[in-house]
Order: C-alpha cells, then structure tokens, then sequence
C-alpha cells in the first residue's frame, strides 16, 4: 500500500505566527481545502473534557477549524457522544454544562455543540458493518450519522485501556452511543447496582425483549432474554444498570477500530491530533497528572491510521519527563527491552497496536506514511 501523507510542525512561535495560525496553515498544507464542503453539515469530533481535567485540549484549537471549515462553506458543529462510566458527561444536559464550564461554547468556538447520541444517550443509528469481526452493527450517535463530513481534532494522550487515545479512539469510542461503548468495552451484559436502583421501572419500559422485571422493588436482568443493546443504561437516571467492562484490551482495540470504520466510511474525512499535554490517562478523568513526555506538536492526515502512527512514533522517540507517571514505570522496570514504548511501559496490559493493525487490515487506512513538516 502507498504511504500516506502526514503533516506535522511543531509547537514553536514567533511574534509573526503563533500556535493558533501554525494549526491553520497546517491543515490547509495537508490539504483540508480539497473537500467540498459547501453546505454540507460538518462534524467535528472533539473530547470536551472531564470537569477537574485540565489536559484536554483548549477551545481556541477548535476555533480555528470550524473558522477554516466555514469560510469554505461549511456548516459545521462540535460533537461528542455521552460516556458509559458514570461522570459529568453522560447525559446531554451535564455533557453540555461540562462542554460550557471548560470554555467550550458558541462564542468561544464560533459554532453550536451537538451531543451526538442525544439527551440519555439513545438517540442513536445502527450501521452495518460488513468488514467487522466483531461488530456486526455498529450504534453511533445519530447526529454523528446525519453529518455530511466528519473531522476529528483530537488529543493524543496515554490510556489505561487502549495504550494511548488518538484519533482511532476519539472517532470510534467517542462516537458510539452509550450503547456501543457498552458493546466496544463489555463482552457480556448490563447489570444491576442493586443498592442504587429506586424501583423506579424506566428501564422494565424500555427494554422492547422483556428482559427486566422489577422483584421486591428492585429491578434484575434475565441474560437469557436480554440482547446487550444497553437502552436501559440510558435512561436509568440513579446509574444503578452498569456494563460488564470485561472485554480484553486487544478485542476492545478491534471494536473500536470497527467502529471507526462504521463512522468513516462512505464519507468524506479529515483528522487533525495534537501531540501536548500527554496525560498518562484519559481526558475522562476528572484529573491529570503531569505530562509523560515534552509537547511535540500539531499532526494532520486524510487517514487516521497513518496519523495515529506518526504520533505514536514520535512521542515514542520523545525523552520521559522527571518525576512524571513515564518516568516512575521506567525506574520499575530496570531497563527493559520495551523501554521504547513509552504506552507499553506507562500501561503493560494494553496493546496500542492491536487496533492500528486490525484498522489497516479492515481498509481505514495504512500505519506506512511519509511525514512532511510544515
């Protein structure tokens, strides 16, 4: 397979351009430009951050996007789908009280938020997806389905699951309804949290297989009957039904990987990840600790493959801060030969390249690239 194309500049500015114009010449040197996106409803998938979380990407990055995108007549929006754990973004209303308490909102970003999955997080669209080994039928959120052009701006960070979130991860977990992270994260079904269930009988409604019935006030699941499509995780509003979270960090690579390719497919693409405050965890954590590694800088790319591999590479070759998560694995690990792998090291379990391979192998794209600095 050719190479694909990867662009990439660094975090240095001068008094003639600073780091928010260097974003704007950089993806139109990676080609942005060459979509058509006049009229077209544009998405811009974005983390928005966990309130207490102060490693997520600011606002101002997301500006400079849906500025380019609308002066090329688009008509653009910031999208994230609710999350599965229990937190300040699992419903619309608390996701866009988080988006707005961590700046983002019309007048800072210069475009409306969409939560993608809607108010529970069951406003969803099932695709199909013939290339999956796992998936059969992906549940994305449907505002995500209905957007014309999907572009991802994305924080590359470490994660305690996956080995690092980029723009795999941004675009197949961060779009799945809550419903398909269930699916991504869990191997079997939802269960009840018997101490927090009020009896209330929202999720006995909602389940259209008759899974659950309430006994002594208190709801169960039958597993017999219950097909996982984790409705009731939405609309139980005391978070008493929870996922199993117990599928292997290489299958969970896989799905998201599947599901990646259930959003992309078909439709015009473009993905931007900046390489900065590299967390060891995840921007769902309502914290963070220090950086891993110094900043490296802004990445664009047509495939998401190929710029998932570029990050990696180099905040791979990039030295371990003092003091900070990397750098306490390291001096446990006595010189092992993974020392290379900064993810590897920060997280053994994971295996971040589990779902770059299994993306090349579905047809996303390709880990080969040529990077081109701008």
């Amino acid at each position: 397979m050719e190479k694909s194309k990867v662009y990439f500049t660094n975090m240095r500015a001068t008094s003639k351009m600073n780091l928010l114009q260097k974003l704007e010449r950089l993806v139109k040197k990676a080609g942005i430009e060459q979509i058509d996106f006049t009229g077209k409803f544009s998405a811009i998938k974005i983390h928005f951050g966990e309130p207490g979380n102060l490693a997520y990407l600011r606002p101002n990055y997301s500006k400079v996007i849906a500025d380019v995108i609308k002066s090329l007549g688009g008509r653009v929006f910031l999208t994230d789908c609710n999350t599965l754990y229990v937190g300040r973004r699992k419903d619309a209303l608390e996701h866009l009280d988080a988006a707005y308490e961590n700046g983002y909102n019309p007048f800072t970003t210069g475009c409306q938020i969409i939560i993608g999955d809607g108010l529970k997080g069951t406003d969803e669209s099932y695709v199909p997806v013939p290339v999956g080994e796992y998936v059969k039928e992906a549940k994305i959120g449907r505002a995500v389905m209905d957007a014309d052009i999907i572009i991802s701006l994305s924080h590359f960070k470490g994660h305690e699951l996956t080995g690092f979130g980029g723009a795999l991860k941004n675009i197949g977990m961060g779009c799945g309804s809550r419903a398909g992270k269930m699916e991504m994260h869990s191997d079997g079904k939802p269960n009840v949290r018997t101490k927090s269930c009020v009896g209330c009988g929202a999720c006995v409604k909602i389940c259209a297989h008759s899974a659950i019935s309430l006994i002594d006030k208190k709801a169960q699941i039958d597993h017999a009957k219950c097909v996982g499509c984790g409705r009731c995780i939405g609309v139980c509003h005391f978070d008493a039904i929870g996922a199993a979270w117990d599928e292997s960090n290489d299958v969970l690579n896989k799905k998201m990987a599947e599901y990646t390719w259930a959003v992309l497919n078909g439709r015009p693409h473009f993905h931007i990840s900046l390489v900065i405050d590299v967390s060891p965890f995840c921007d769902c954590h309502a914290e963070n600790d220090v950086a891993i590694i110094p900043d490296i800088g802004m990445f664009a790319s047509f495939d998401p493959v190929a710029l998932d591999m570029a990050c990696a590479d180099k905040a791979n070759a990039a030295p371990a801060i003092a003091d900070s998560y990397l750098a306490e694995q390291l001096k446990n690990k006595n010189g092992s030969s993974n020392d290379h792998d900064h993810f590897q090291t920060a997280h053994p379990e994971t295996n971040w390249m589990s779902c770059l391979d299994h993306a090349e192998k579905i047809g996303i794209g390709t880990k080969q690239y040529e990077l081109i600095e701008v």
